[in-house]
Parts: C-alpha cells; structure tokens; sequence
C-alpha cells in the first residue's frame, strides 16, 4: 500500500480532504501528516469564520483517531540539510522523508519540483490525479465515498449538488467527468 504525505492544501478544502479521506478508507493508500501541516490547517479555517478554527480542530482529533499511526515526527536536523523553492515547506518534505512516504501529495507543484523529490526517493502527485488514478483501477469504492461526500455536502448545505460540479468547484476536474 502506499504511503502518501497530505499536504495542508489539499487537506483543508472539506470536499477534497473528504474525498482523500473517505478513498484512504477503502485501502487504496495510507495518508500521513505532521503535527505541523494539522496545525497550518486549523489556522487556515479561520478564514470560515469565528468559528472555523475550533471546527478544525474537532475535525482534527477525528482525523488523528481515525489513523493513530498516520502522523509522523522527525529530527529538527533533518530540515537543515532540505531545500526548497519555499523554504516554508520544507517541514513538509522532512515529514514525508520521515515517514517513508511515497509521494507529496499536494496541489503546490511549483514549490515541490519533482528533480528535488526525486532526489529523496519521493514523487509529487495532485489529489485529482491521484483519486482518478485509483478510480480508473477500481472504480466503485471511489464512487461510494463520491456519493457520501455528495450527500453530506447536501446534508450541510440544504441544497442538491450535482456531483460533477461539486467535485469540479473542490478543484477535481478529471474525478468530476469520470463521476459525471
């Protein structure tokens, strides 16, 4: 199975970390994060509102239950010998080296250039490749966790969505006209 490090950009969208989530599930992949990359998530959910970042964080202790194992520490020296274009994200990488991950899986391509990653063992993949990639070899659980992802959007929101453009407004364009 396949180890794969969540950045926080594809982590803090609900329908897309849902998506990778709810996929992780089925067994199609082991997702690992750092104390760091939860924490930048529930910094970003301040942007919901007053009380986004409290719904992140519950959001995060379901998540840390959920995979106890998943979360990966490292030594503070393994990050001065990395670099990248962002020196911001080199807890990243040094998390997913940590780990043993296979991939980044991020939608940050320009400050993960894949020479850099390749260097250390690792690729770097988009959450919409990676779903339709996993969709295009077993098609139905992808389309399950799809469903249930619809249904809770349209639990919380009160509204229908069409799954095409629910998945293409969460930035998963090729799972969308797969699904669509």
């Amino acid at each position: 199975m396949k180890r794969l490090l969540l950045d926080t950009c594809v982590i803090y969208p609900t329908v897309m970390r849902e998506m990778l989530l709810g996929v992780a599930k089925t067994g199609a992949f082991q997702p690992m994060w750092s104390d760091r990359i939860l924490e930048e998530w529930a910094r970003a959910a301040r942007k919901i509102g007053p009380t986004g970042e409290a719904q992140a964080r519950g959001e995060i202790a379901l998540v840390r239950a959920a995979w106890p194992k998943a979360e990966v520490t490292w030594k503070p020296s393994l990050e001065d010998r990395l670099y990248l274009p962002d020196p911001a994200d080199v807890h990243v990488l040094a998390a997913a080296i940590a780990g043993s991950a296979d991939a980044i899986v991020t939608m940050n391509a320009k400050d993960f250039p894949r020479g850099i990653l390749a260097e250390e063992g690792l690729e770097r993949i988009d959450p919409d490749a990676l779903l339709r990639g996993i969709w295009d070899q077993n098609p139905l659980p992808v389309q399950q966790v799809a469903q249930n992802v619809r249904a809770e959007a349209e639990r919380l929101s009160g509204e229908a969505w069409d799954m095409r453009r629910l998945l293409k407004k969460a930035r998963l364009p090729r799972l969308a006209k797969a699904l669509g």
